[in-house]
């Protein structure tokens, strides 16, 4: 594991305790030095380890991602989000000879977008997101639109626009569409939205998408994680289930 937080740190002890049938945890590197779990250096995971998780935010898969992969270590990313980068996606695909794996997080729908794709290009595709509003706040607001999310009593729309934009502007909430975007193989048909709503207990995503194979709306409503509330609570256990799925394959949907 690469990040013991509020997903990488339930992800390994789940590992640690065995509760994954042909998973062991073979270490973590985490910067926060979680001390419940046997913390390492990447060299040393790297020596050990199979399959390398990160879920340590995207700034550390792009820097460590293509160290992991050039070593043969498989790699599941959670920080999706940070593929928006096409330089990056780039290097990770060329830095082999390990396998790149992509975690689907908090959303569903992945599988039957990607199949009609492949059947025939999507005219349309829009993932909407609606968060509790004070979890939305972002460095880049200015002090007055921060105050406004923090205490507006109507939903806000915050952004609307390329799935690629909305990404680089919500890195820890806008995954979603990232994952959407890859899914269906064209960021530029993918229109992405995020609505604030100081009344949104849990968070929604919905999906549409048209095209020749049909049209489809998914929607996906998940609680937050009670440690860090831009994330679902749900996001380690999928995680898990994808660890689970390379671990030991028995019958699994691809």
């Amino acid at each position: 594991m690469i990040g013991a937080g509020s997903i990488g740190g339930v992800v390994a002890r789940a590992l640690r305790d065995g509760t994954v049938p042909g998973a062991t945890l073979s270490g973590v590197v985490d910067p926060a030095g979680a001390t419940d779990l046997p913390l390492v250096s990447l060299d040393e995971l790297l020596s050990t380890s199979d399959l390398i998780v990160e879920a340590a935010g995207q700034r550390a898969l792009a820097e460590v991602g293509p160290q992991v992969l050039a070593a043969g270590r498989d790699l599941l990313v959670v920080s999706v989000g940070a593929l928006a980068d096409d330089a990056l996606l780039d290097k990770l695909l060329s830095a082999g000879p390990g396998e790149l794996h992509l975690s689907t997080g908090a959303i569903g729908g992945l599988d039957l977008l990607r199949a009609a794709a492949r059947m025939a290009p999507l005219s349309r595709v829009t993932i909407e997101t609606t968060k509790l509003a004070a979890n939305l706040v972002q460095p880049w607001m200015s002090d007055e639109e921060a105050a406004r999310l923090r205490t507006t009593a109507e939903p806000v729309e915050l952004m609307r626009g390329p799935a690629r934009e909305v990404t680089a502007a919500f890195p820890k909430s806008a995954n979603v569409a990232a994952s959407v975007a890859l899914a269906v193989g064209d960021w530029d048909v993918v229109e992405a939205a995020v609505i604030a709503d100081p009344a949104a207990e849990l968070t929604s995503h919905v999906i549409t998408a048209d095209g020749p194979a049909g049209s489809y709306r998914f929607e996906i409503r998940n609680r937050p994680s009670p440690r860090t509330p831009t994330s679902s609570e749900v996001v380690p256990h999928a995680v898990l289930a994808a660890i689970a799925a390379l671990a030991e394959p028995r019958v699994v949907f691809r």
